[in-house]
């Protein structure tokens, strides 16, 4: 079976490193970390009190009036795809509206604004409940108002899945296109957690790092002295599109996306299942519907949370999946300097990756100092150039749930 080409041809970021594509590229491939002191007062005493906050606050970029009526996931998500969709050239063509789509994911929803109506139920009574509380909480907020934005008619969905729901996300896209439901789909993932009920449970289950001396110092996938993840926030939105459309159009494509494996472990609602079995999988399904062998991959963005058993499961994974052949791979972790973004976790490193093949250079893990002793990975410590010629890589996320989606992309 022949499967239609789809392709990447507009990018939009806001992260902890910068507030845009150009910035949280230059970041990344500088080295630089997001992760910073939380300064509230509610953050004294929490376990874990440092986390990944956005560089660029969303109401520099969103007027006030708009932004009051989006939970703070759904402004992220708005900075992302109007990046994106300005750079795909499409905001100035009016493409068919019937024929655009919309897919933007998030792993936790609209949680401030939930929490904040509630401390205003028990604190003043109903009827200071605001009457926006559903539409700005619901998960689907984000991209129904990224949808009303770009005017998509082909549909407009929000998968959830965890951690791998920005990856999801880019899944769903691809199949609408060659599905024939859409020519255009705006994808992505949000999320917006940063707020002492998610930190205090996430600390409680003793996912997250307690470095809080040395914050910039905390995420550290694969070190020896890990000791969980940083909580990040943030968006990120690719504009993909059959190669048919972007021809015609004449657009710029900045990568080829060439396919995706999903999977679930069926081990455990938390912990990653320590043989990487699923996660294996996943990556070899986004490689046989990619058509792409395991030595055409040249570099792979981790999930690589800096959690214990999951950075080690990962590595399990990537060498089962390359068939133990891995020394031509250059592998990255990109939450060692954004955090963990959740939901948009997958997108954003999806980005990531694709100007990694652009631009033909890895950005760097740092903080690992001292390897973990069944680390068997070529992980980059310092930005790495990346092969001449047609070159591929994958993208990985995992999620709570035992979610596991790989994606392929292959350079343009």
């Amino acid at each position: 079976m022949i499967l239609k080409r789809v392709v990447v041809t507009g990018l939009g970021a806001t992260s902890p490193v910068g507030g845009d594509v150009p910035s949280t590229w230059a970041a990344l491939l500088a080295g630089i970390s997001g992760v910073r002191r939380l300064t509230e007062d509610w953050a004294d005493e929490l376990p874990a009190r440092i986390a990944g906050r956005v560089a660029v606050e969303p109401t520099e970029v969103i007027e006030r009036v708009k932004a009051r009526r989006l939970d703070r996931s759904a402004q992220f998500a708005l900075v992302a795809a109007l990046e994106a969709w300005g750079d795909c050239g499409l905001a100035e063509e009016a493409p068919d509206a019937e024929r655009v789509g919309v897919a933007i994911a998030s792993g936790i929803g609209g949680v401030t604004t939930l929490l904040s109506n509630y401390d205003s139920l028990l604190e003043k009574g109903p009827r200071r409940v605001s009457p926006l509380a559903v539409p700005m909480l619901m998960p689907n907020s984000p991209a129904a108002h990224v949808g009303l934005t770009v005017g998509a008619k082909a549909g407009v969905h929000t998968p959830v899945s965890a951690c791998a729901s920005g990856n999801e996300a880019i899944a769903h896209g691809i199949d609408m296109i060659r599905l024939g439901r859409a020519d255009v789909v705006v994808v992505g993932g949000t999320e917006a957690a940063i707020h002492p009920l998610p930190m205090a449970a996430f600390a409680n289950m003793m996912a997250l790092s307690r470095r809080n001396e040395e914050p910039e110092r905390a995420s550290r996938p694969w070190d020896r002295d890990r000791d969980g993840f940083v909580l990040g926030e943030g968006a990120a939105a690719l504009v993909i599109e059959s190669a048919d459309s972007a021809r015609a159009r004449g657009a710029r494509v900045y990568a080829e996306v060439a396919g995706a494996g999903i999977t679930a472990d069926s081990h455990d609602i938390a912990q990653p299942e320590p043989e990487g079995r699923g996660a294996t999988r996943a990556m070899q399904r986004a490689l046989r519907e990619a058509d792409l062998a395991a030595a055409d991959i040249v570099h792979i963005n981790a999930h690589a949370t800096s959690t214990p058993q999951g950075d080690v499961a990962e590595c399990l994974a990537i060498t089962q999946a390359l068939g133990g052949e891995t020394d031509h791979v250059v592998v990255t972790s990109t939450k060692s300097m954004t955090g963990h973004l959740l939901g948009a976790a997958g997108a954003l490193e999806s980005v990531a990756t694709v100007l990694a093949l652009q631009n033909r250079v890895a950005p760097p893990t740092i903080n690992l100092e001292t390897p973990d002793a069944e680390l068997t990975l070529d992980v980059a410590t310092e930005q790495r150039k990346l092969p001449d010629g047609d070159i591929a890589a994958l993208n990985n996320s995992f999620g709570f749930g035992g979610h596991n989606v790989a994606i392929a992309f292959r350079s343009a």
